[in-house]
């Protein structure tokens, strides 16, 4: 679900030496003051700097507090995960954390007072003490912490970051770790949409509006995503050059294109036998991360499960809180629809909360985050939480990227598994020279479950026909009636994956290459040309009821929460960090995902002037990097009438889908029942 096409050299530091920037150690300093270390991201380093930030401009920041104890937390994690302790899942709950790790109120105080002196006005401050949030003018903010704000180019991007690490003067400048909100960098997500939404003509209501829609589905999304080998000659304007191609359909007769629903995927992946079994979520809540809120998200989710038969979304299973403040939505949102719509679909009895925490442009993504997810985590709002939005690791000061594992950490201590995408971009690569290949954040945290993505076709009963690593390339045959030659292609998105450049490999991936945490965990549905169906309410068109074939690790995140919830159900107590529990788990429990071929693969002829080329199925799923096994399928392209593509499948610029763990699906797709039921006691 994510779309971003930045890369830059990240710092590689140890997690052993990030552990270090929250440490347990107190050293003395001058009350001259101190320079915070780790604080500037690694991107100013490389960036083109455009001038100086709006001095005038109001900004906000947070300043977050050395905790107390880590290397005592970090041990008391190990235990709480190890079947062998005395202490196995004996969550802490909050008020132990904070009595045993947070700052105290006099460190908090003399934070406070340090921003108060420099004219910042306090916004808001932690009942722990963990943060104190402020805002200031870019000058005020600047002279406080003597560093130089200014805009930089990152690849057609404008964004603010200070250029040296920040210095703080007075008795507080020992009790702080990181001054969030100093770089506005903000994710820049959105769900891969692959279909057009449906537009039925007319209707005098909302009501009948939906129904119209309703009825249309099936008409205009299809589950069959691939048929039998055609044969499609091309001319263009009824001349040279002129093409002919053979090989495997994917699916043209329906307007929407590939679609999934509820019930069929809950077929094909036999949840309806979890179901069957009294396993749906009951009791447990999922937490779903929004950056806003739509109004209308509880009505369009309640249509959605009208249509496909799914309880209604109540006051009594559903809620929102916006928090610090206030985040409507000025548009339809549409990951705010698919995250709340397929988590209810997989986990239809468990209780949603939508925790909004706007990502203001001028606030920084890094600091948003780590308000919302402390808040769910000091509250305990739920057992499996759902992130499907992040930034590749190289634009995240190191600080930053370490304030974020901390709180998830205590996600991890409580009980719970804060569970993200891994990113809609491969290893972000794609297009740039010189570029060191990045993992996303918050997903790159030892203390996350990071869920990468998978392509599914189904059968004519729903059985699954294959599932393949998520990684496409698209190459152009027919461009409105003028037949490239050559025929090109790009990479068109793919799951995220690969090593961190921060964070050391934790044990639950001792048997796993290399010295640094991997990514993805586990893996689900992401694939937009294999992708779910969403519905939404559109402001600007009528009827405003409108369908969509979605896809993106942002469908893959919030169905396989909602499995962990079911997994939690089943175990009748919380089982936390679901990443510690799948590199052990038996076989009959997840799929592994390998390389999927057809020897029907398209294969074709271009002729011109000068002769003709014969292009293999090879030559034609450019550009490959190893890759020899892929499935491909001509696309004759809806609403664009004379383009047809060639869709590979399986295929990305670096990372490769193989036997046992691999960067594109991890160690592959769970079996519901079989995964769910392994935690029964």
């Amino acid at each position: 679900m994510f779309k971003n096409t930045f890369r830059f050299q990240c710092i590689v530091l140890s997690f052993v030496l990030a552990n270090s920037i929250l440490g347990t150690a107190r050293i003395a300093y001058s009350e001259t003051g101190r320079s915070i270390p780790n604080n500037m991201p690694p991107f100013v380093r490389t960036a083109h700097k455009v001038g100086p930030a709006d001095s005038s401009q109001t900004i906000e920041i947070t300043v977050w507090l050395n905790v107390h104890n880590r290397r005592q937390l970090d041990s008391v994690a190990e235990d709480l995960y190890n079947p062998g302790s005395s202490h196995y899942r004996n969550w802490l709950k909050f008020s132990q954390i904070a009595a045993d790790y947070a700052p105290t109120a006099e460190e908090a105080r003399t934070v406070t007072e340090f921003l108060t002196a420099q004219k910042l006005s306090i916004v808001l401050t932690d009942p722990n003490n963990f943060f104190v949030r402020a805002r200031g003018s870019v000058a005020q903010v600047s002279a406080a912490f003597h560093v130089e704000l200014s805009n930089f180019n990152v690849k057609g991007k404008v964004i603010r970051a200070n250029t040296t690490d920040p210095y703080i003067e007075g008795p507080a400048a020992a009790f702080v770790h990181l001054v969030s909100g100093l770089s506005n960098q903000h994710s820049d997500n959105a769900p891969v949409q692959r279909s057009t939404p449906s537009a039925p003509a007319s209707a005098p209501s909302e009501k009948s509006a939906a129904a119209q829609a309703d009825s249309s589905l099936g008409s205009f999304f299809s589950s069959n995503c691939f048929s039998s080998p055609v044969t499609d000659n091309l001319t263009t304007n009824d001349g040279l050059p002129a093409a002919t191609y053979t090989g495997n359909l994917y699916d043209s007769t329906n307007i929407g294109g590939c679609g999934y629903t509820p019930p069929e995927i809950q077929t094909a992946y036999n949840l309806t036998g979890l179901y069957k079994a009294g396993h749906n979520g009951k009791g447990q809540t999922i937490v779903i991360f929004e950056i806003c809120n739509t109004a209308t998200i509880q009505a369009d989710a309640n249509a959605f499960s009208s249509q496909f038969g799914l309880p209604a979304l109540t006051s009594s299973n559903f809620s929102v809180i916006e928090y610090p403040v206030p985040a409507p939505c000025n548009y339809p949102d549409i990951e705010e629809s698919l995250d709340v719509e397929w988590a209810h679909a997989i986990a239809p009895g468990a209780n949603i909360v939508v925790l909004v925490t706007p990502n203001v442009p001028d606030s920084g993504f890094p600091q948003d985050v780590d308000l919302a997810l402390l808040y769910a985590v000091a509250n305990h709002l739920g057992n499996s939480v759902s992130f499907s939005y992040g930034l590749p690791e190289f634009f995240i000061a190191p600080a930053d990227l370490e304030e974020t594992n901390l709180i998830i950490e205590l996600a991890a201590v409580s009980g719970i598994s804060a569970n993200f995408s891994s990113g809609d971009s491969g290893d972000y690569t794609d297009g740039f020279s010189g570029i060191t290949p990045s993992v996303i954040y918050p997903a790159d945290s030892p203390y996350a479950t990071a869920v990468g993505g998978i392509s599914l076709a189904l059968n004519s009963s729903n059985a699954i026909k294959w599932q393949s690593g998520w990684g496409t390339n698209v190459n152009l045959l027919d461009d409105t009636g003028f037949v490239s030659d050559p025929p090109f292609g790009f990479f068109d998105g793919g799951s995220g994956g690969g090593p961190s450049a921060f964070f050391s490999k934790p044990g639950f991936q001792k048997k796993l290459p290399g010295s640094f945490r991997l990514l993805p965990d586990v893996a689900w549905i992401a694939d937009p040309f294999t992708g779910v169906v969403i519905d939404l309410t559109e402001n600007d068109v009528y009827p405003p009821r409108e369908w969509f074939a979605i896809g993106g690790t942002s469908v893959a995140c919030p169905m396989f929460s909602a499995l962990w919830a079911i997994a939690n159900q089943e175990a009748g107590t919380p089982l936390g960090q679901a990443s510690r529990y799948v590199y052990s788990m038996p076989s009959s429990t997840i799929t592994d995902i390998v390389p999927v071929g057809s020897s029907t693969n398209v294969s074709g002829v271009v002729a011109d002037s000068t002769g003709t080329t014969g292009y293999s199925a090879s030559d034609l799923a450019q550009p490959l990097d190893g890759t020899t096994v892929f499935y491909d399928a001509l696309w004759n392209v809806p609403l664009n009438q004379g383009t047809v593509e060639l869709v590979t499948f399986g295929t990305d610029t670096h990372l490769q889908t193989a036997h046992g763990w691999d960067d594109v699906t991890g160690v592959g797709v769970p079996n519901p029942k079989a995964f769910a039921d392994f935690f029964k006691p």
